[in-house]
């Protein structure tokens, strides 16, 4: 059953639930059909999800593009808001492909700010962006381009059963 169109988030709900929430989870598909489900911390500019990881998500992603990224927030059914995005990644392969980026200075620098103290260090004023790079074979940014988005907002079920 498709979710409701009255349950969607509105613009400023998307908005504070990508720059506010510390972890999305990316789906990408693996070797054969499994699929590889993995929290990470992200990155929100341009309308584009940023996410710094190394190992198999960015194997796959470089074998077929094609990913899943939910961001959610609330624990309890009534309380539940998501988003969710799908759409092809791409994997900044180098450091020119980094700076090529029109989004990843911004999303470098939402992160240095919404993840500071993250490590269990005290927090700093003005923190420094989130300056990974790519190293070794497997440690890169990835870029989500949505292609299509399903937000809900449970809070407004209660409106529907009026």
């Amino acid at each position: 059953m498709p979710i409701s169109r009255k349950l969607a988030l509105d613009d400023a709900q998307i908005e504070d639930i990508m720059t506010g929430c510390w972890n999305c989870r990316i789906a990408t598909v693996g070797p054969g059909t499994k699929i590889n489900l993995t929290p990470m911390w992200f990155g929100w500019a341009g309308g584009r999800v940023y996410i710094y990881g190394r190992g198999q998500k960015v194997v796959n992603l470089r074998r077929n593009p094609t990913c899943t990224v939910v961001v959610d927030r609330n624990e309890r059914f009534p309380e539940l808001q998501a988003v969710v995005l799908q759409g092809q990644a791409h994997v900044l392969e180098d450091a020119a492909a980094e700076a090529a980026d029109p989004h990843l200075a911004e999303a470098r620098a939402q992160m240095g700010r919404k993840y500071n103290g993250g490590h269990g260090q005290p927090a700093v004023d003005n923190p420094p962006p989130n300056n990974a790079s790519a190293r070794g074979d497997n440690a890169r940014w990835i870029v989500l381009v949505p292609d299509g988005r399903v937000t809900w907002d449970n809070f407004k079920l209660a409106s529907l059963r009026k």
